[in-house]
């Protein structure tokens, strides 16, 4: 059987291929739950039918999440198993550069996933992770799954909350708790997205890079520049943006005959 490694080499969608051995590698290590395989997975069919590129409408959504968080008062940064182990670097220096809190917050919880969490944001050089074992002693009203532990100094505090990837509830609940949501989903329909004050529709991936970037050239604007355009975002439009570049995408792809990856190749 021909080694992974070898296969990077010739494969028409290596990077996938990549994300894919790192989540495993990191399933193994503790840091990823079973369930999170699955979830990349759904989203990785999201990433198809959006052309694995980020849309033209993704990029207001990163502008207002950056505008928000750096005119909060006091942003968190929720990180799951499977951030930790794609972006970990993109989530300490994006925390740095808005003066963001960064808090472990898992459905599957324990404390050797919290732990080993920890550690990965660490070595990436974050100096403080929140909501470790009983740090996370406060709980978020109307949410039933151990993601409801917050700690008192993170989350539970927070004005601005990012939230990368799927969580409905949670998405709801600080919603209700007058909190500003800002969620990476690939799903435009799913209750994460549909329920975020912003929604950067795209692969998390792309989307902490291109946020990361953005919040820094950003970090010096006025603040009264950044109230504008926090103010003149519209997260349904975004929403709506999607679902049409998804239904126009299908549609061009269909009259093509499916040459997917010429299309990219090409593009």
């Amino acid at each position: 059987m021909m080694k992974v490694s070898k296969v990077l080499h010739v494969h028409p969608r290596a990077e996938s291929l990549r994300i894919r051995e790192k989540l495993i590698k990191h399933y193994r290590l503790g840091v990823v739950a079973l369930a999170g395989l699955i979830a990349h997975g759904r989203g990785e069919a999201f990433d198809y039918l959006i052309g694995e590129k980020t849309m033209k409408s993704t990029f207001k959504a990163i502008k207002a999440a950056a505008s928000a968080m750096l005119q909060a008062k006091y942003p968190v940064i929720s990180v799951n198993g499977n951030t930790a182990a794609l972006v970990a670097n993109d989530l300490v220096k994006l925390a740095e550069v808005t003066n963001a809190k960064i808090e472990v917050n898992l459905f599957y919880r324990s404390l050797e996933r919290e732990l080993a969490i920890k550690r990965i944001l660490e070595a990436a050089g974050a100096r403080e992770v929140l909501g470790v074992g009983e740090a996370a002693s406060a709980q978020i009203p109307e949410v039933c799954s151990e993601r409801r532990r917050v700690d008192p100094q993170g989350i539970l505090r927070a004005d601005v909350v990012l939230v990368p990837l799927e969580d409905g509830d949670r998405t709801q609940a600080l919603r209700k708790m007058g909190k500003i949501v800002i969620a990476i989903d690939l799903n435009p329909l799913s209750r994460t997205a549909q329920y975020a004050s912003i929604t950067i529709i795209d692969n998390v991936i792309r989307a902490l890079p291109a946020l990361v970037r953005e919040a820094e050239k950003m970090r010096n604007e006025e603040t009264e520049k950044l109230r504008e355009i926090l103010s003149e975002f519209n997260n349904r439009e975004v929403l709506a943006n999607a679902i049409k570049h998804i239904n126009l995408r299908l549609s061009e792809l269909a009259q093509k005959g499916f040459h997917i990856f010429e299309d990219n190749e090409t593009s």
